[in-house]
């Protein structure tokens, strides 16, 4: 018999990232979690063009020096932050992807003058942070979490006086109306919701184009005051940002209504915490829910808004459900392919701090050069295709190229990598990544005074990119 028909077949090598040939092992950049050790869906998308580490570090003093020394690209939640001495630790680093919208846990203009492009995920969750609005405001409403509270704990309702007296404060939607601050991709999804459940629907961006109204059929108001004076119902969905720090105070309490219910799904640090728990217990403010805190996690035990009446507040949970959180991983770990894969700030395609890398005067001009990350690989980096613990766990002077512990599973695809947010099949596998042709140099890090907007109202607010998360 013909040896050569017993012989086992090679198997196939993947090629999408490039050839892996015999010999010396090539180089790849380093990617880093920095505040977490799950890469389980991260893993399908990088592991043939990039080696993966997870940090699980609350703060860059317990990154490992492997990573701060060779990551080029990093992905992060918002349990760290990254100030500008924090940035300045990073020797290789030029692409930050935060797992969420909200990137006011990121220096981005020290990231920017470091030549570090900043990146969001502003698409995923847009349903179920509107949906858990919604849920919070009927709860407001109905008073629904209180009596479900009262009936596990036992109280008896003998008659209709027990139920008034329990029910008591309970409101009629229909004709109320809500005042929704940051007419986003959230804020959006809440105001046509509402509409359904009968509210009359204003809102206050003053970020926003003349016409958006009228295409959703909303009433829109020119001043935070005049949306705070006519609300029954008052709905954050703004980013946070230096203008808009405690948006909600002592001042702009005594401007809502008396009795009116306030709902923050958006950011913490838009709330005075100090203010909301004076006008709770003095019932200027009706009723309030939060799910998201300027101190997280939130205890309830400890601070200004401990057994204060009428509040109920969840856990920033807002975004998440087993498909949007798949949905998030995919997008941001993407974002990082797409750097890796081809050129910064070009084939991004949500970088927050763009201007420091297109502005006029920059490096590309008449240079000619094309830069990718590639560029940046430090020459000791491998290819692993385990994951990389580099948590505090695996100890500061070893262990950094241990496998980690979780499997590496196939991603469940819920938006494919390469396919606009808005038209995405929702169980559609995600296709082959392909290199994109160069369009044009690429600018290496410059800086370029940000072009921040200078509004006249103290407390304007930024269009909402789909807050948060």
């Amino acid at each position: 018999m013909d040896k050569r028909k017993m012989m086992a077949k090679r198997p196939r090598v993947d090629l999408r990232g490039g050839a892996i040939t015999n010999g010396p092992m090539q180089t790849r950049p380093l990617v880093a979690l920095l505040d977490g050790r799950d890469c389980s869906i991260e893993m399908p998308i990088l592991k043939d063009v990039a080696t993966v580490a997870f940090c699980d570090a609350q703060s860059t003093s317990e990154i490992h020096e492997k990573v701060l020394n060779e990551a080029v690209g990093a992905l992060m939640w918002h349990t760290i932050i990254l100030t500008k001495e924090d940035l300045e630790k990073f020797k290789t680093l030029r692409i930050i992807v935060r797992i969420g919208s909200g990137v006011d846990n990121i220096d981005v203009k020290a990231a920017g003058e470091l030549g570090i492009a900043v990146c969001n995920v502003p698409g995923y969750g847009v349903e179920e942070v509107a949906d858990t609005t919604l849920c919070l405001i009927l709860n407001l409403y109905r008073r629904t979490y209180w009596l479900a509270n009262m009936v596990r704990e036992g109280k008896k309702f003998t008659g209709p006086e027990q139920v008034r007296e329990a029910a008591q404060g309970c409101a009629r939607i229909r004709g109320d109306t809500l005042g929704i601050v940051g007419l986003g991709r959230i804020g959006s999804a809440v105001a046509l919701r509402a509409k359904a459940f009968g509210f009359n629907v204003i809102f206050y961006d003053p970020y926003l184009p003349d016409g958006i109204e009228k295409s959703l059929g909303l009433t829109r108001v020119y001043t935070l005051q005049d949306l705070l004076f006519q609300s029954d119902c008052v709905s954050l969905h703004c980013t946070l940002n230096e203008h808009n720090h405690h948006l909600i105070n002592d001042f702009t309490i005594k401007q809502m209504r008396p009795g009116a219910f306030l709902v923050n799904t958006a950011r913490g640090g838009l709330v005075d915490d100090d203010a909301l728990a004076t006008a709770l217990k003095q019932g200027r403010i009706r009723a309030a829910a939060l799910d998201v805190h300027e101190n997280e996690p939130y205890n309830v035990f400890t601070g200004p808004l401990k057994e204060v009446p009428n509040l109920l507040c969840t856990p920033h949970a807002a975004f998440y459900s087993d498909a949007s959180a798949t949905e998030l991983r995919e997008m941001a770990a993407s974002e990082i392919r797409r750097a890796i894969m081809g050129r910064i700030p070009e084939c991004l395609r949500n970088c927050v701090n763009k201007e420091y890398f297109l502005g006029p005067g920059s490096y590309s001009e008449g240079t000619g050069t094309v830069h990718t990350l590639k560029d940046f690989i430090h020459p000791k980096q491998e290819i692993s295709y385990g994951l990389v613990d580099i948590s505090p766990a695996a100890g500061v002077n070893g262990g950094y190229y241990q496998t980690g512990s979780l499997p590496v599973q196939q991603a469940h695809s819920t938006t494919p990598h390469e396919v606009p947010q808005h038209t995405v099949a929702p169980n559609a596998a995600p296709p082959t990544p392909q290199p994109q042709p160069p369009t044009g140099p690429v600018i290496p890090p410059h800086s370029l005074p940000m072009n921040t907007p200078d509004p006249t109202n103290h407390h304007a607010t930024k269009p909402e990119p789909s807050e948060v998360h």
